[in-house]
């Protein structure tokens, strides 16, 4: 295992996962990370999706969710080799002519870097207020997977399916991947499922690492049954991490400490199957996150293959 991606900070302000000094950042801050995970060999930089948060949630979510299609095509152009994730677009809230413009003209803009994340989704009032079947969301996305491969494949595609029908309809710009790769996010065994069948890779959501092994058992067990050859890239997200002795609290469930004593820890994601992690650092400041990313880029990504 040595791939290792980040969720940009700032896009989003869920209670879940930011840290206080993003409430007031900029989106030169956002750059600035993205700049520094370009820098330092990071894999991947990821942008959440929300359209609009319901009164009831917006306390525990916030209501900063950046749009992804315009992050991270703001980024592309301020970086060179990083990826660029969606982790993930809730594609059942578009249509998927409309998905796969937008992030065709990703790829093509970017030079190839685009991979699509995608996942279900889990706030009703936001389905309903785009006119978007809840109840069916699963059912939904499978269809839309199928419907972006082929508008991905072909200038002109032709789907054909239960929700969304179209035919001799051309999309330029053309992705610049033949194929740009699809992830499905979640960790419902719906969601496992549609990874292990639909997918390029899989991104849980918050699985302890007691549970991975057996999800990805799953996994493999579900593509052995139907035949599945295609290669799948299976993801995991780290605890939060700090490289060295902070002097301030991190937080019980942080890992920290010396380089080698987190690659260690870390390794057993590889040990398990993982071939990427998402790494979550706790910092202060915009300047100690781009510390600890540089430190985990020289310090503890060399030891990870060990």
């Amino acid at each position: 295992m040595t791939a290792y991606g980040i969720q940009l900070p700032v896009q989003s302000l869920s209670t879940l996962f930011a840290e206080p000094w993003e409430a007031s950042a900029t989106p030169a801050d956002l750059l600035a990370v993205a700049r520094a995970a370009d820098r330092l060999g990071f894999d991947y930089i990821a942008c959440c999706d929300h359209v609009a948060i319901p009164r009831r949630l917006a306390a525990a979510m916030g209501t900063t969710w950046y749009d992804p299609v315009a992050t991270l095509a703001y980024l592309a152009a301020a970086t060179v080799n990083v990826r660029l994730l969606s982790h993930v677009a809730v594609a059942g809230l578009r249509h998927p002519l409309a998905t796969a413009k937008q992030y065709a003209t990703l790829d093509h803009l970017s030079g190839g870097r685009l991979i699509l994340g995608v996942g279900a989704g889990h706030v009703p009032e936001e389905f309903q207020a785009l006119g978007a079947d809840f109840e069916r969301r699963g059912a939904v996305l499978d269809e839309v997977i199928d419907a972006l491969r082929a508008a991905f494949a072909d200038e002109f595609p032709s789907h054909e399916g239960e929700f969304f029908a179209f035919r001799d309809l051309g999309q330029r710009p053309r992705p610049a991947q033949p194929a740009p790769p699809v992830w499905v996010g979640g960790s419902s065994p719906a969601a496992v499922r549609r990874a292990a069948l639909k997918g390029d890779g899989w991104l849980p959501q918050g699985d302890p690492r007691h549970r991975l092994p057996g999800q990805i058992a799953r996994l493999r067990e579900l593509r052995e049954l139907r035949g599945e050859v295609r290669p799948l890239t299976i993801g995991a997200i780290a605890e939060p991490l700090y490289v060295g002795e902070p002097d301030w609290d991190t937080g019980r469930r942080t890992l920290r400490g010396k380089a080698e004593r987190l690659a260690e820890s870390l390794r057993a994601y590889g040990a398990m199957g993982v071939d990427q992690i998402q790494v979550r650092f706790r910092s202060r400041s915009r300047d100690e996150l781009t510390d600890q990313m540089e430190a985990f880029a020289d310090g503890v990504a060399p030891y990870l293959t060990e």
